[in-house]
């Protein structure tokens, strides 16, 4: 009984051991192996399974991918003194693990590392340039221009041209980080602006100037619009006073030529019986005057009722 509790437990210590001895390493990992803290072999990048001395060799892990780092968004003046809401990020690789182990031992730590370097690179590069430095890269002409805008954005844009751009500035903000870095191992792969915007304070001032420009285009349109109004309702009345005159005219023309008729028809009535009508108008003149209202007080010698009176001259 005792030797089989011997053997058992003996397998079992033998079990731990070889699982302590052995160790895996995926590939996307690199390990560096350690005796009582220091490195005691080169770093192991190979995926694959490995041995150590359990108990006494210790393996530690690091990532051989590219790695995230974001910057603390803070506000940057720029060389022309505008106030800038700065926020960047990088991507890092681990690349001499013994080097990493040796300075700054985990992740945690190598971000504290990367925030006093690249901080300090970013803040110092933005302050050294114009605002539209940082902001553009090229002198390409703008294509962003509104309906209505036009021409006032072509006068109010600066002349200024692009010298060194965005894409130049970050390129050496990574120039300047990288030697700083490599003495902890770490290879600084790229640096980008995530976000750049107005401090809050500019940001009211851009607005309330963007507000006045735009009630400025509304003014053009509104007083281009009362303009064009204006002017159709000129034209409106000029046609209708050009389409009155001329129907007064037609109309003057017309009753010029039936008064001429009817002159021509009374003179040719009256000189073929003088008499005839003379006493027709003077019946004419009787329906258009007396009624049962009519009131006259006239001379029984009057010539208006004379042949009334059966009087004939």
């Amino acid at each position: 009984m005792k030797n089989r509790d011997t053997i058992l437990i003996g397998c079992i210590f033998a079990i731990i051991i070889a699982f302590g001895s052995s160790f895996i390493v995926d590939e996307t990992e690199q390990v560096i192996l350690t005796q009582f803290g220091k490195v005691i072999r080169s770093p192991i990048k190979e995926p694959g399974i490995y041995f150590k001395i359990p108990l006494l060799q210790d393996t530690n892990y690091f990532p051989k991918n590219l790695l995230q780092w974001d910057g603390n968004p803070g506000q940057i003046p720029t060389l022309d003194k505008t106030y800038l809401w700065v926020d960047t990020f990088a991507r890092w690789k681990i690349v001499d693990p013994v080097k990493f182990f040796q300075t700054v031992n985990n992740i945690n730590s190598a971000l504290g590392r990367l925030d006093d370097i690249i901080d300090p690179a970013v803040r110092n590069f933005i302050t050294s340039y114009k605002l539209i430095e940082t902001v553009r890269r090229s002198n390409r002409e703008l294509d962003t221009l509104e309906p209505g805008m036009e021409n006032m954005q072509k006068e109010s844009r600066p002349s200024y041209a692009i010298v060194t751009g965005r894409e130049i500035i970050m390129k050496n903000i990574l120039e300047q980080a990288q030697p700083k870095l490599a003495q902890f191992g770490i290879e600084l792969v790229d640096v980008k602006i995530k976000r750049i915007n107005y401090v809050r304070e500019v940001r009211e001032s851009v607005y309330g100037r963007m507000i006045a420009e735009r009630k400025q285009i509304a003014e053009k349109f509104r007083s281009e619009g009362h303009g064009e109004a204006q002017k159709i309702i000129g034209e409106k009345e000029r046609d209708l006073k050009q389409i009155t005159s001329e129907a007064y005219k037609k109309a003057q023309e017309i009753k010029g030529r039936a008064d001429a008729e009817a002159t021509k028809i009374y003179a040719k009535a009256f000189s073929a019986d003088p008499s005839f009508y003379s006493f027709v108008k003077t019946l004419e003149v009787y329906n258009e005057s007396l009624n049962k209202d009519s009131s006259l007080v006239l001379s029984t010698e009057s010539e208006l009722f004379k042949y009334l009176k059966g009087y004939q001259k």
